[in-house]
């Protein structure tokens, strides 16, 4: 990728949906960039948008027009092949319940993103214990889902994301699921990640979650009204 490249830079999105015969418009003319490295928050109440952004951020929609542009790639361009890689090799899911699989453990669900790519059984497991450590978990390694608490299973979930070394963890609501506490030690994980220049996109409607983030952008009505850098996060 050549430096006149942007690493992520949406322009003119748009998204409307069809009800009844007639065109409702879901996302107005949306303008992001973002930089390798950033933490951004898209901050925005329940019907907003952002959700519908956030799956056309992560490729799992299309947008009805516009341009979105990620590591230097077009991703309207792209055919069903390629959004599946991107979404498997690009972006990092992590969702606001952790979606562990209940039967495996939690380094087999780390597990998961490898057999997929293709990685050697012995390679993925010290992948999977690695990433596990990261995040703290490394005495949980075999404890099946339903023997870990909330907290344990999110970190489990941003392993998951993380193994793959993806260019963007994008995470959903990733502490509407769990107390206040939990969620504030979940999101000094999302800063020290953050600190090691990982890229991530949080989605959520809590201001007080939002400020975790080094900038933050809101969403109203499909629109984005304002934005605004978080110094002390």
């Amino acid at each position: 990728m050549s430096g006149s490249e942007p690493f992520f830079e949406m322009r003119g999105i748009n998204k409307d949906y069809i009800v009844g015969g007639e065109a409702v418009h879901i996302l107005k003319n949306i303008d992001l960039t973002l930089e390798e490295g950033e933490f951004l928050s898209v901050l925005g109440p329940s019907g907003s948008g952002k959700s519908t952004l956030m799956n056309i951020i992560g490729c799992l929609d299309t947008p009805t027009s516009g341009r979105y542009v990620l590591r230097g790639r077009e991703v309207e361009e792209l055919d069903e092949t390629e959004l599946a890689a991107v979404r498997s090799h690009e972006i990092g899911f992590i969702f606001q319940n952790s979606q562990l699989l209940p039967r495996l453990s939690a380094r087999k669900n780390v597990e998961l993103p490898l057999i997929y790519a293709g990685v050697t059984p012995r390679l993925r497991k010290r992948m999977a214990a690695e990433m596990l450590e990261r995040v703290g978990l490394s005495d949980r390694m075999d404890h099946m889902p339903n023997q870990l608490s909330g907290g344990q299973q999110q970190r489990v979930a941003i392993a998951r994301a993380l193994v793959g070394n993806p260019s963007i963890l994008l995470a959903d609501e990733p502490t509407g699921a769990l107390d206040q506490k939990t969620g504030r030690q979940i999101m000094q994980l999302f800063r020290e990640l953050n600190g090691e220049h990982r890229t991530i996109i949080m989605i959520t409607h809590d201001m007080n979650i939002a400020a975790n983030a080094r900038r933050i952008v809101r969403i109203i009505d499909g629109e984005i009204l304002e934005g605004g850098e978080v110094t002390d996060a």
